[in-house]
């Protein structure tokens, strides 16, 4: 399964911030993909917007995702994966297989990971990954064997290449990917800096 290394998890973002660090991706979308959380001011109109200007090659989703109906509107307006906070419905399994979107749904415990891919899961995401260590990605997979787990969670540049080392296949970063700055302060080539230092500091692991 093709899927970014990176998730940035933009929760707060205006739509202006959005299409910025978008258009920045540009050249490096094989190592991230967007995740717009529903809790955020006119998610799905920021969702869509992206898709409709970066999802031939980016990987725009929707976060947050709670419930069937959001999950639904999520897919009406391009989300091309869903990404929960806890585990996922079959409900919602089915409507995201049907559409051919990918399911990232969230577990804590052995059996809700299991339970989750049985259930028809792309990647599960383990949250809160800091509060779990680092350790845990290994312990988990000695049993089952390698299994696409998302570390989410307390994820940043210090700490981040740990959870790659100890089995996670995927991290998902929020506003600490850019250390917290305000994005249209920003230019265009600090932007892509903050980008490649991630991508840079992955190499060291492989």
């Amino acid at each position: 399964m093709e899927y970014p290394k990176f998730t940035i998890i933009m929760r707060g973002y205006t739509k202006e911030e959005a299409f910025k660090i978008a258009k920045n991706i540009d050249g490096l979308e094989e190592n991230f993909a967007i995740e717009v959380t529903l809790n955020t001011l006119n998610a799905f109109e920021i969702i869509r917007l992206l898709n409709e200007n970066f999802g031939n090659h980016l990987k725009v989703g929707a976060g947050t995702v709670r419930n069937l109906k959001e999950a639904e509107e999520a897919i009406a307006n391009n989300a091309q994966f869903l990404l929960g906070p806890h585990v996922f419905s079959k409900e919602i399994f089915d409507l995201a297989k049907k559409n051919q979107v990918l399911t990232i749904p969230g577990a804590f415990t052995p059996s809700e990971i299991v339970n989750q891919f049985e259930m028809g899961a792309d990647i599960v995401k383990v949250f809160p990954a800091r509060t779990l260590g680092a350790d845990y990605f290994k312990d988990i997979q000695a049993p089952l064997g390698k299994i696409p787990l998302m570390a989410v969670g307390g994820i940043n540049f210090e700490n981040y290449q740990s959870f790659f080392k100890k089995g996670a296949s995927f991290v998902g970063i929020g506003s600490s990917i850019f250390n917290g700055r305000k994005i249209l302060d920003m230019g265009d080539m600090e932007i892509r800096g903050m980008l490649r230092k991630y991508i840079e500091k992955l190499q060291e692991v492989n």
